[in-house]
């Protein structure tokens, strides 16, 4: 899954998007409401994190500006203020969620998360294929009753290629779903994870390189 963090207050910002890593989700971070709509423009979010107060463009236009141009990402609006009228406003300009702060850190991941789901083609909670069963929601993963550990990225490989439903996914797909925008797109480090994921799966393998293409299970 892939996030779009946007909030001004910079160590709350940051804070946000590192928890979010450690759920293997990828992370960008901006700071204002101009820079989020740049963001926007050019990557393909399932979810927004979006402070309503923000500096050059307010939230509530950077929210307008989504469902004008009817992108399929999902907005959870964040405020300091937990007003009933607030959170109706938010929600009728166009926020899917609102969540008032200071708020507790799993509730946030846990509505990201359901937004998400609710980004793509509606998936069960538990995803399930070929022996492997992946929860999102626990992190966890189970092959044939084996718990497999694994670390955030190839979870989040894993996550990608299993809600693919068999289709082949790309080397670009997976970067852009479980890396963030500051890795280098000629980096080998898709293949590696792949690599990693495909020993710690255990045989016979799942992930089936396909030639020019990409992987899918």
């Amino acid at each position: 899954m892939r996030v779009l963090v946007v909030e001004d207050e910079q160590l709350l910002a940051e804070a946000v998007a590192t928890g979010l890593r450690r759920e293997a989700m990828a992370v960008d971070v901006v700071y204002d409401g101009e820079a989020a709509l740049q963001r926007i423009a050019v990557n393909d979010y399932d979810v927004v994190v979006l402070d309503r107060d923000l500096p050059l463009v307010h939230g509530d236009d950077v929210c307008r500006r989504v469902v004008e141009q009817g992108l399929a990402t999902r907005v959870i609006m964040l405020t300091a203020s937990g007003d009933i009228s607030d959170r109706v406003e938010g929600l009728e300009i166009g926020a899917d969620d609102y969540l008032p702060k200071p708020f507790a850190f799993s509730e946030l991941v846990a509505r990201v998360r359901a937004l998400g789901r609710r980004a793509t083609v509606p998936l069960p909670p538990v995803l399930e294929r070929a022996g492997i069963s992946l929860d999102p929601g626990r992190r966890e993963v189970i092959r044939d009753g084996r718990t497999v550990q694994l670390a955030p990225k190839e979870f989040a490989v894993l996550e990608v290629l299993m809600r693919a439903g068999g289709a082949v996914v790309s080397a670009e797909q997976l970067l852009e779903k479980a890396w963030d925008e500051h890795t280098d797109p000629f980096t080998n480090v898709v293949r590696v994870t792949v690599m990693t994921l495909r020993r710690k799966l255990g045989d016979p393998p799942v992930i089936v390189t396909v030639p020019g293409s990409g992987y899918r299970i």
